[in-house]
C-alpha cells in the first residue's frame, strides 16, 4: 500500500494473570503448552492488539499476536526464533537469491492464520527490524517487497 501516516501505537503492559478471559481461551486454543510470561496490550488505527509472550515446556520462546474483532480476540500470528538451517529450503533458497542477501543473525518464523509462513530475516547491528522477510506460502517462497502488516 502506498505510504500511510505513521499512527502512534498506544501500548500498555498487562499482567498474564489480568489478561481478559478470550484472550487466555483464545492463547490456550493456539499454544496449550505456553506458560504466559508477559503480555502488552496494543492500539493501532482503531484495532485492539494483545501480544502474549510465553515458555514451552522445552525453554523455547514463544509470541502469540492476537487481534479483537467484535468483542472476540483471535491468533493472526505465532512467532518464535529459530536458527536459519530449520527454515525450509525454499525460504532459504529466496533469500540467497535476493540482491539483499546475507547471513542472518537472528530468524524469527510467523506463522499466519491464512497457513503462510513468513521468515523475518535479521542482519548484524539491526535487531529493530528485519532486513529481508520472506514468505512461504503452498511450497512457494517468495522475498516480500514491503514489510507484512501484523
Amino acid at each position: 500500500s502506498a505510504a500511510e501516516p505513521a499512527s502512534a501505537d498506544v501500548v500498555t503492559g498487562v499482567a498474564p494473570a489480568k489478561l481478559p478471559p478470550e484472550v487466555r481461551t483464545a492463547v490456550a486454543a493456539a499454544a496449550p503448552d505456553m506458560q504466559v510470561t508477559s503480555a502488552e496490550r496494543k492500539e493501532r488505527d482503531g484495532r485492539i492488539y494483545y501480544d502474549v509472550e510465553g515458555v514451552r515446556p522445552d525453554g523455547s520462546e514463544m509470541e502469540l499476536d492476537l487481534l479483537g474483532e467484535g468483542g472476540d480476540f483471535k491468533v493472526v500470528e505465532i512467532q518464535r526464533d529459530i536458527p536459519w538451517a530449520e527454515a525450509p529450503e525454499s525460504a532459504r533458497a529466496a533469500a540467497a537469491a535476493s540482491p539483499k542477501a546475507f547471513e542472518p543473525v537472528r530468524v524469527i518464523e510467523s506463522r499466519q492464520t491464512d497457513g503462510s509462513v513468513i521468515y523475518e530475516l535479521f542482519a548484524e547491528g539491526a535487531p529493530e527490524k528485519p532486513a529481508l522477510e520472506v514468505r512461504v506460502a503452498n511450497g512457494q517462497a517468495e522475498v516480500l517487497k514491503e514489510e507484512w502488516l501484523h
